[in-house]
């Protein structure tokens, strides 16, 4: 049985990297006594799959790892047992049994993220800011220099902006995620100081993960669904 779990990141575990986080679920499935699968070999190890590592100092309340059971499971007693081994800062959402093939491998599947970013007191942009993000939104492109693992280039980061909007006192973004094109919004935030004619702190936001998605359209038709919608419920 591969069960697709959703948990949240929050609060002083934003400070944990993603290879810790890793080794933190190992030790809570143990203690939670599932019956977790083992790989063969002479170094077996659980079978996991984490969909889109989260940057050190971002808080999340969309992510996913897969894991495979050695037998079926009412999928609410999986998220409970897990859940009842979290630490503060940590919340196991929910719980969904998945179909091998491709729905059921996270990590391939990720698509695009949603993202809200808020300043933290003292910095931002000046007043006004709010009424002009529409327009660098309307932009055909949006031209920054983006690090590879070589050098640095001029990159088009307009056509992987999905989404763009003003929310209170935050900006709400869907971008494109994923191995082929993988947006932080920390670029489209320095992106936008640039179009405002402002200098941003490298410490002015504070940034949340909210969801991530799967691309399940056809024919180059964009179709965003939630990685946890691609499972289901099992009682």
């Amino acid at each position: 049985m591969k069960v697709r779990i959703k948990f949240a990141k929050e609060g002083m575990m934003k400070f944990i990297g993603h290879l810790d986080i890793m080794r933190y679920f190992q030790k809570a499935i143990r203690r939670a006594e599932l019956p977790i699968a083992y790989s063969e070999g002479f170094s077996p190890h659980m079978i996991l799959s984490f969909a889109a590592p989260l940057g050190v100092g971002v808080t999340s309340l969309g992510e996913y790892f897969d894991m495979e059971l050695t037998r079926d499971m009412p999928t609410e007693e999986v998220r409970n047992r897990l859940d009842q081994e979290m630490v503060e800062g940590m919340r196991v959402l929910s719980a969904r049994r998945v179909p091998d093939g491709k729905a059921g491998k996270a990590m391939s599947l990720v698509a695009a993220a949603d993202y809200r970013v808020t300043f933290r007191e003292g910095y931002g942009f000046s007043d006004g800011w709010k009424e002009k993000v529409p327009a660098f939104f309307a932009q055909d492109s949006i031209l920054v220099y983006r690090k590879t693992k070589r050098s640095e280039k001029e990159t088009d980061i307009r056509p992987w902006i999905y989404r763009m909007e003003v929310q209170g006192d935050s900006l709400w973004l869907q971008v494109s995620a994923g191995s082929v094109a993988n947006l932080k919004p920390d670029l489209v935030m320095e992106a936008l100081a640039a179009f405002l004619g402002e200098e941003l702190s490298p410490f002015a936001c504070q940034v949340q993960r909210e969801e991530v998605y799967a691309d399940v359209g056809k024919d180059g038709v964009r179709e965003l669904k939630p990685l946890e919608a691609l499972g289901e419920v099992v009682a």
